[in-house]
């Protein structure tokens, strides 16, 4: 017989008793009733903030949440947490905080409702590190929790988005685009409230969220403006009570089956580099053994289907128009490629949820169907070699060819690879080298998109590679390779290459080498020294003494800890 659930198990603690009238007094103060004492306590964590598109929509959400919650027969209680833009801080110093405000977020949310003693949250999330950190947030609290996806931006003028004017910016360096030009699209491409709108870091992580079942049917491909986003908040506060009641928590869903059921998902996209750090960031959190091999293991049997960008033709917000991801995870299913008897936030499998999802209209030229897939394993490889010892994660489409070799040439950070490229100063054949960059290098694990996007737009995308202890934003497409570890900061041998070494990355033999015997890598190992810490005080000297390797998904584990695993 199953145990009775206590739907006020952790707020009780918190409001009833002789002890708390103090606690209740200054609740009272904040708007609570007489009977708000004795109903379930819902926090909705708002990752609202004027400081991106991305964001900047989420406060109204938030109110929605708290509405639905209220209408279910809770009490929600509004709290925020912190946001930073990836787009605005890209190829400055700034963007060393991005991957950090991950663990903030998730840090910040464990803190406020394990103080709160709350019963339960919504978390609502709309740009590259607040979704993951919500979800690890959630694994780690294990209280029945959704989470809610801010929404797709709308496309710009001419379909443009945020990655057109990262482009602009190269041509623009070519010569090929006027300064005109330039402005034009800079003033065109963000419309409004919503995240970046290809298949980029924040639609593959709110779609992966979904497939792992922390959110409702449908949360993932809505944009950010509208009513139907607006409904998905309020059913959110609504799920989460009945959550409470039945006892529906993170953990019960987090099961290993639904990691590979989100990185099927994730696969048949598309989808960012960035999802393979985040999913094991989340597992870890959850308890789930996942590593590196496991995107492999799955690859091997999954396809790209989805013509998105950055590598394909479409936004997410067609996507939208045509159904979603529901049709497609359809489709997964019926063809064995999803665990169907996974549990979701709405207390029924997954294969219960996709039951009566009608299918993609025919004629849509979006998702391809299984018979002919873009390409017929996974984008996502996972490379090992005398580079990357712990592996490292390359975003192969077909498009840019399965094996480069070439001259390298060398830089220590982004902004003097940047410089290089917009100068010409790099040429066709070169692999673009970029270290420092990586968990405790930079610190912060910066993206490459600004050097990525100067290599596109001076015309060079087919005949350049880059590689990085970095990584990449879901906009960056082309030969790269990143998550290489260890990292250059550690000894990792990526720290040991010199300009004019050969290199070689082969998709087909999962390889990144460089071609240098034994004995040269130890010679120079042995004369090797590492390079001067870039923090030595504040949030992002605390992260590089507490961060994890790439391999691991860059979280951060007391020191101990982390000695033990190096």
């Amino acid at each position: 017989m199953k145990k009775p659930v206590d739907p006020r198990a952790h707020s009780r603690v918190v409001m009833e008793g002789l002890t708390q009238a103090p606690a209740r007094a200054m609740l009272r103060a904040v708007g609570f009733t007489e009977a708000d004492f004795g109903k379930p306590q819902i926090g909705v964590a708002s990752t609202w903030g004027n400081v991106t598109p991305c964001n900047m929509h989420i406060a109204e959400l938030a109110r929605e949440a708290c509405a639905g919650v209220d209408s279910g027969g809770g009490k929600g209680v509004l709290f925020n947490t912190i946001t930073v833009s990836d787009g605005i801080s890209m190829g400055t110093p700034g963007m060393r905080y991005s991957l950090v405000s991950r663990e903030i977020i998730a840090d910040s949310i464990e803190a406020v409702a394990g103080a709160a003693g709350f019963d339960g949250f919504v978390a609502i999330g709309g740009c590259d590190k607040n979704m993951p950190g919500c979800a690890m947030a959630m694994a780690r609290l294990n209280r029945p929790a959704v989470f809610v996806y801010g929404g797709t931006i709308r496309p710009g003028t001419k379909r443009r988005d945020i990655v057109s004017v990262f482009e602009a910016v190269g041509a623009r360096a070519a010569g090929t685009l006027s300064e005109a030009g330039l402005l034009e699209i800079e003033r065109t491409a963000i419309p409004g409230p919503g995240s970046c709108g290809g298949m980029y870091t924040a639609n593959t992580m709110a779609s992966a969220i979904e497939a792992l079942g922390l959110s409702l049917p449908g949360s993932s491909a809505q944009e950010a403006v509208g009513e139907d986003k607006r409904a998905d908040c309020r059913r959110a506060g609504e799920a989460v009570v009945r959550m409470v009641r039945e006892g529906l928590k993170p953990r019960d869903i987090l099961s290993r089956r639904a990691f590979e059921n989100a990185i099927t998902v994730v696969i048949a996209l598309g989808g960012s580099t960035n999802a393979v750090l985040h999913l094991l960031a989340i597992a870890h959190d959850a308890g789930v053994r996942l590593t590196l091999d496991d995107f492999t293991r799955v690859g091997r049997r999954v396809p790209v289907l989805a013509d998105l960008r950055p590598s394909g033709r479409y936004l997410m917000s067609e996507l939208v128009e045509i159904g979603g991801i529901q049709p497609l995870m359809r489709m997964l299913l019926e063809a064995d490629l999803l665990h169907g008897d996974c549990l979701t936030v709405t207390g029924r499998t997954l294969r219960e949820n996709l039951e009566n999802v009608p299918m993609y209209m025919s004629g849509q030229e979006i998702v391809r169907p299984l018979s002919a897939p873009l390409k017929k394993d996974s984008h996502l490889v996972i490379l090992y070699g005398n580079l990357a010892p712990e592996g490292a994660v390359a975003k192969i489409s077909g498009r840019e060819g399965e094996r480069f070799r070439g001259t390298a040439r060398v830089f220590e950070g982004e902004e003097r690879a940047t410089s290089a490229i917009l100068a010409g100063r790099v040429r066709a054949g070169d692999v673009v080298v970029i270290r420092q960059e990586g968990p405790r290098g930079g610190p912060g694990m910066r993206e490459m998109l600004s050097p990525t996007s100067a290599i596109f737009g001076r015309g060079l995308g087919a005949d350049v590679a880059l590689i990085t202890d970095g990584r990449f934003s879901g906009g960056s497409h082309g030969f790269v390779v990143g998550h290489i570890a260890p990292e250059a900061a550690v000894g990792g041998p990526i720290g040991l290459v010199r300009s004019g070494d050969a290199i070689v990355i082969d998709a087909v033999k999962r390889e990144l080498r460089i071609e240098l015997s034994a004995a040269e890598l130890r010679r120079r190992r042995k004369a090797w020294k590492p390079a001067r810490p870039y923090a030595t005080g504040g949030a992002l000297a605390k992260y590089a003494q507490l961060v994890s390797s790439a391999s691991r998904g860059a979280v951060t584990v007391p020191i101990q800890a982390r000695r033990r695993d190096s």
